[in-house]
């Protein structure tokens, strides 16, 4: 089954015969793409669906797209987002299903995630179930650094308010038990502020947050890992620093 093409086409409310008439092929044709993960459309087809869509081809046909890969640096990366609201829910929904090892949000507030996505404090009991690892590192919501950010943002739904939400949806995680939940040292919490990095296995999505903006106004890339010492194990070991660091929340 191809979850990542089933889910984003959910999201979207397109149907299979919708999607058909869109292409010129015929409604089984994509039902066969979604019931078969090993049917994959010629590229030409693939980047027409990924358009229509809105999300990134690679996240759904991986395989397909994987010797079409950058021969530099960069080829680490997957997607660029001039905003962060602008990556589909599919793409972080998926994402976080794909993931076997380990589950990091380390952005200041990560309340959003429990906004966009339905129900996700029961899917990340799922996930810990599966015995992945799953980590937090939020910002402290009574620190110094957090009430100056929020001075700069000038928000009704203040920085402190949005850690709090996403404490609270963590509160409701059925069976918590080996949830990780920190808040950055002090001497931290400033370069946590202007850098959110949520990782699942080796795909990350980085976030950095410019001037005034909240964090679904800043830019995001999508990184997956390929090489030792890439820009995905940069920002990896940037987010484990400051985890290494963070006090129990």
């Amino acid at each position: 089954m191809n979850t990542a093409l089933r889910r984003a086409m959910a999201e979207k409310d397109v149907r299979s015969g919708q999607l058909a008439r869109r292409l010129g092929v015929s409604r089984e044709t994509v039902e066969r793409w979604i019931t078969d993960a090993d049917r994959v459309p010629h590229a030409r087809t693939r980047a027409d669906v990924s358009e229509y869509l809105g999300v990134p081809e690679e996240m759904l046909w991986p395989k397909a797209v994987k010797t079409a890969v950058k021969t530099g640096p960069d080829r680490e990366i997957v997607s660029v987002y001039p905003y962060r609201s602008a990556c589909p829910k599919a793409v972080w929904a998926e994402l976080v299903e794909r993931a076997k090892e380990q589950i990091l949000f380390a952005g200041y507030t990560n309340y959003f995630i429990f906004l966009e996505q339905p129900h996700f404090h029961l899917t990340l009991q799922r996930k810990l179930e599966q015995g992945v690892r799953v980590r937090f590192l939020l910002g402290d919501p009574e620190s110094p650094t957090t009430r100056a950010r929020e001075a700069i943002e000038d928000t009704p739904l203040s920085v402190s308010t949005r850690i709090r939400i996403a404490l609270d949806n963590l509160g409701r995680v059925p069976a918590r038990e080996g949830l990780e939940v920190r808040y950055s040292a002090p001497e931290d919490a400033t370069n946590h502020v202007g850098l959110s990095v949520f990782r699942f296995d080796h795909d990350a999505l980085v976030c950095p947050h410019l001037a005034r903006l909240v964090g679904h106004d800043s830019p995001m890339m999508h990184l997956r890992k390929r090489d030792e010492q890439g820009m995905f194990d940069r920002f990896a070991e940037h987010a484990e620093e400051l985890w290494d660091r963070a006090v129990p929340a």
